[in-house]
């Protein structure tokens, strides 16, 4: 009898990661700023591990947030959406302008082997931004996420460590996958294109939330 509880608390505790770890990573996967900046980093080879360091603990930060219950704190304090609202608006429109023009400029390619790649700090501030100016990332993370734990009662510790840990598999893998790819984007034409596609994502996604909004 002890070896049949045990076994259902085993496979409920189970299903609990399972299930975050699944509906964390679904909500992830799709593509947006945060994803695209990430890619690029990757396939630059710059500062890599720290920017997916950076994204995933900031994720882990929101899921834990929205597991403990703060989704009823931001509705209790209406003023907390539209700020977060129109600062993502914002930079993701600048984001978008500065990358058109990159790629209406040209001339860059992939750095070669010792060549700098842009400071630490830069690409740690810039990451922050893409994730906490980001209102998708709230409404995922503090929103759902923190909604679909309640239903797991107790287990909704359990089911947001799946999430979190959905974060850092994905971010590290999209990260180091990238380099693969490295050589492709050894010409400025190949960079250029990447230049336009992120920046029309980045004005796309802009649009998108000034309309919801």
């Amino acid at each position: 009898m002890r070896r049949v509880f045990n076994s259902a608390i085993s496979a409920t505790i189970m299903a609990a990661y399972l299930s975050g770890f699944t509906v964390g990573f679904s909500l992830i996967l799709a593509i947006g700023a945060q994803n695209a900046f990430v890619l690029r980093q990757g396939l630059r080879g710059s500062h890599v591990f720290a920017v997916c360091l950076t994204c995933a603990v900031s994720d882990a930060l929101l899921i834990a947030a929205g597991v403990a219950g703060f989704a009823a704190v931001a509705e209790a304090a209406p003023w907390v959406k539209p700020v977060f609202l129109w600062g993502g608006v914002a930079f993701l429109t600048v984001y978008g302008l500065m990358s058109l023009r990159s790629a209406w400029r040209g001339g860059q390619a992939m750095p070669e082997e010792g060549q700098t790649t842009g400071s630490l700090g830069k690409a740690v501030l810039t990451c922050l931004a893409f994730t906490w100016l980001n209102p998708h990332v709230y409404l995922d993370t503090l929103v759902l996420i923190g909604s679909l734990a309640t239903a797991w009662n107790g287990e909704r510790l359990l089911f947001g460590a799946g999430a979190v840990s959905a974060s850092f598999v994905f971010f590290f893998s999209l990260g180091y996958a990238a380099g693969g790819l490295a050589p492709i984007f050894r010409t400025p034409r190949a960079w250029r294109m990447l230049d336009g596609v992120v920046g029309i994502v980045m004005l796309a996604l802009a649009a998108g939330l000034a309309t919801n909004g």
